[in-house]
């Protein structure tokens, strides 16, 4: 017999119950056979009860697995956000050391390259004064080679002149 049809017989057990006299809200029922059959909805009971139960419990799993893997994607979510902050943030650092360096770089290079303007100047400079020496001592020996020449063709003249070549 199913919960629902022992209900039904309790119910119908107290429809045909008489009223107390004086007190028509009380009854007198058979107390054995109402007692038998809160037995046998005790009896039916845990198989329903049991179920209801399992599905209970099965919503709470199913709840329960449902939120652990929500914090699982939330976790692995902000780890991977942290991870491109990160990234980003080693991007950023980067281009701003590559930055650093090129400007570095570049600093280094005009001062190399104004060393070696003003290094090759000197040395041309110092090279110009060496040869403009040279050129007065050149310019001065001939100037005492052709003063010292006869014109006759004779020769060189009485005079024995020392050339000194520096």
């Amino acid at each position: 017999m199913s919960i629902d049809e022992i209900l039904e017989e309790m119910d119908e057990l107290l429809d045909k119950a008489s009223s107390v006299p004086f007190a028509a809200h009380k009854k007198v029922i058979d107390g054995e056979r109402m007692r038998e059959l809160i037995n046998d909805v005790r009896l039916n009971m845990p198989h329903e009860l049991k179920e209801a139960k399992k599905i209970e419990f099965d919503c709470q799993r199913i709840l329960n697995e449902a939120k652990l893997n929500a914090e699982s994607i939330i976790r692995k979510a902000e780890e991977r956000a942290a991870q491109i902050v990160s990234r980003e943030a080693i991007v950023t650092e980067a281009k701003k050391r590559a930055m650093d360096m090129l400007t570095k770089a570049q600093t280094a290079a005009k001062n190399l390259q104004k060393n070696a303007v003003d290094s090759v100047s000197k040395m041309l400079n110092d090279t110009e004064a060496h040869y403009a020496r040279n050129l007065q001592n050149i310019k001065a020996v001939k100037g005492k080679i052709t003063g010292s020449v006869d014109i006759s063709g004779n020769g060189f003249g009485g005079n024995n002149t020392n050339i000194n070549i520096k």
